[in-house]
């Protein structure tokens, strides 16, 4: 867009930059930035404007990315090509994702590489390795307070190593997708050291002060995210004398993006992992990205305006990367890191769908979807070329997070109804053979969230120490059951390490220093490749599981219907148990999928006269995709077995 101020200001940088570059092929670059560069220019105003330095460093951002597209290698800039010219090739139902943690699932980046034919061999394509950024070996956060941005943790491998991994990935069409912890740094992070130090430069990276008297303002409607073991939102700091804000561990300082110097250092560290040859970047707790007095110091608008500005950096250098949002929030809140006031994508391409993941925990403990199919409703729509990541389970806990009309609309009152789910999953309920723990207990509150593995969250745990047959088989039916549900809404459904064979509960962190305080790592062990070879034995636990999963995964990669084009149509039921939606082919309307979820423990049936009524079964047989079963439509009913589901041609 032509803008005749941001045009002047535009000539001006490009006059300050053309002897550093003039010997540069840049005429992608420069393409890229007249075509973002209003943008840019509008929403860096809007955060610097009034400083009295705006100009000096909206040149010293424009000479950050030229000198990142300058590093960026031929390879990826043809990757750039092919992907502006398919732009909403994410949507593709060909994409699998599979989260680790790579200490815990091979040792370092070697030990990945040679476990990607076993990720290929269940048909993930997509690998979130979290991260692996230089860290403290003790207060870490699981690698999430970073000591070096630039720098990968000694004991995972070096700059090389990833280069060996990216080239391995790509041969086998495999995307990378790295975390970029945005929020905040480690306390040994050299800029912190030097705030420590006295330096005032780097004392503004930070929120620091001199007193309690700005903190006890922050604190008055600041929510505290681990009140348990990291209570209050800010550390005192001898070595600095001042206090620092720390809103998610007291090692964890939290930057200051009021500071135009912390989002043009985010921006070179973002642009950087892309040129190592990420495919998607993960930004980490992107909620808590503006601090302001008076607020809960999340979702503001100001964070959003920062990532929309991280997002038109990107597509200047690298636009063929895409952003992960990690905002676990409100279902109101969530869709709007894909950018408000847009159609397509103005922030981040890729969400996570906490509140699935959390209806279905739901449906698991209730044995019905009554819940389900409210909060599902809750959820705005999302926009064009944006997709969700729809998960079971994931690194960190499990948090209670519906909305409390839909639990009233759903029949029940929300304080008990949570107390009851948190009963149910860490094992108190007399009917549950849940076997999770506690995480980030508020005794003030009585709230809670859980820990456990998706396998001992869903009862194997118990059911294997019972030795109770039908109970095994019923865990097994749960775990399949969720995932058929994240291989099918639409998004690209993300795999936990160690789920596909149902690996439990590791209470072995109780023994780690570093670790004993977190139980969240009860369910970040280290995978075991003992049981991972079992996936072989048929009749195995595992091998029921994976085998499962694997032509699940292949079915959902030949399946128009299944790629993320606002495809889903939600159907109201009259049976409580089950959740039924249907997807269709954004070509071909008539090309649907009708998919049957019983939560219940029983089968359960579905009038098949309400499905024609809504335009389905218009054939006497349909097929189950998934396993190729003819069932009548001509009966008065279709039944759903116990814990069971249908993705049916219709």
């Amino acid at each position: 867009m032509y803008e005749q101020i941001s045009h002047s200001v535009l000539n001006d940088i490009l006059v300050r930059l053309e002897p550093e570059m003039k010997s540069k092929d840049l005429k992608h670059f420069y393409i890229r930035l007249g075509a973002n560069f209003y943008a840019i220019y509008n929403l860096f105003q809007q955060l610097y404007g009034s400083r009295p330095d705006f100009k000096d460093k909206l040149y010293v951002l424009v000479k950050t990315l030229a000198q990142a597209y300058v590093a960026r290698r031929d390879a990826l800039k043809h990757l750039d090509f092919e992907r502006e010219k398919v732009h909403d090739w994410f949507l593709h139902q060909r994409w699998v994702g599979y989260a680790v943690y790579c200490k815990e699932f091979a040792g370092n980046l070697e030990g990945l590489q040679q476990h990607l034919s076993y990720l290929q061999e269940l048909g993930v394509n997509m690998l979130h390795i979290m991260p692996i950024l230089a860290c403290p070996p003790a207060e870490n956060d699981g690698g999430y307070a970073v000591s070096n941005f630039r720098k990968i943790d000694a004991k995972v491998g070096n700059l090389k190593t990833l280069d060996a991994l990216v080239t391995n990935m790509k041969a086998r069409e495999m995307l990378l997708v790295l975390d970029v912890v945005v929020n905040h740094t480690s306390d040994q992070h050299a800029w912190a050291v030097a705030a420590k130090q006295g330096d005032p430069y780097y004392q503004d990276y930070y929120h620091v002060f001199d007193d309690r008297s700005i903190p006890d303002v922050y604190e008055e409607t600041m929510p505290e995210i681990f009140p348990e073991t990291a209570p209050g939102n800010f550390t005192w700091d001898a070595a600095m004398g001042k206090w620092v804000m720390t809103v998610f561990n007291h090692y964890q300082w939290d930057l200051n993006y009021k500071n135009p110097a912390v989002l043009i250092e985010m921006v070179d560290i973002i642009l950087f992992w892309a040129n190592k040859g990420a495919d998607i970047i993960r930004l980490d707790a992107v909620a808590f990205l503006w601090k302001k007095m008076g607020s809960q110091c999340q979702n503001e608008r100001e964070a959003h305006l920062i990532l929309q500005l991280m997002k038109d950096c990107c597509q200047v250098v690298a636009p063929g990367v895409l952003f992960i949002a990690e905002a676990i929030v409100a279902p109101v809140e969530v869709t709007k890191y894909f950018g408000e006031d847009a159609i397509n994508a103005k922030e981040c391409e890729i969400a996570y769908n906490a509140t699935l993941m959390a209806l279905l925990w739901d449906a698991v403990a209730t044995k019905n979807a009554k819940l389900l199919n409210h909060g599902i409703k809750s959820i705005p729509d999302k926009l064009e070329r944006t997709t969700w990541l729809n998960y079971i389970r994931c690194h960190d806990d499990i948090g209670l997070g519906f909305d409390d009309q839909d639990i009233v609309r759903a029949g029940y009152d929300p304080k008990s109804h949570r107390a009851f789910i948190l009963d149910y999953f860490t094992g108190k309920h007399p009917d549950s053979s849940a076997r999770g723990i506690p995480f980030g207990q508020n005794h003030k509150n009585g709230d809670a969230r859980i820990a456990g593995s998706l396998a001992s969250l869903a009862g194997l745990e118990h059911a294997l120490a019972t030795g109770d047959a039908y109970a095994i088989q019923s865990s097994i039916s749960t775990i399949l059951l969720l995932h058929s549900v994240i291989m099918s809404f639409g998004g690209i459904p993300l795999i936990y390490y160690g789920d596909a064979i149902g690996m439990l509960n590791d209470a072995s962190y109780l023994g780690n220093d570093a670790k004993k305080e977190d139980a969240r790592w009860i369910h970040r062990p280290s995978m075991n490749w003992d049981d991972a070879e079992q996936r072989k034995v048929v009749g195995s636990v595992q091998y029921q599981i994976f085998s499962a999963l694997k032509k699940m995964i292949a079915i959902r990669k030949e399946v128009e219907a299944f790629a993320d084009h606002n495809n889903r149509e939600l159907l109201e039921v009259d049976n409580p148990h089950l959740f039924v939606y249907s997807r269709f082919c954004a070509r071909d309307v008539k090309a649907r999928i009708l998919v049957l979820c019983n939560f219940d423990i029983q089968p359960q049936s579905l009038s098949t006269a309400l499905l024609r009524k809504k335009g389905f079964l218009q054939h006497a047989l349909v097929k189950d995709v998934v396993t190729g079963e003819m069932i009548s439509a001509m009966s008065e009913v279709i039944e759903v077995p116990a814990l069971g589901f249908y993705w049916l041609n219709t």
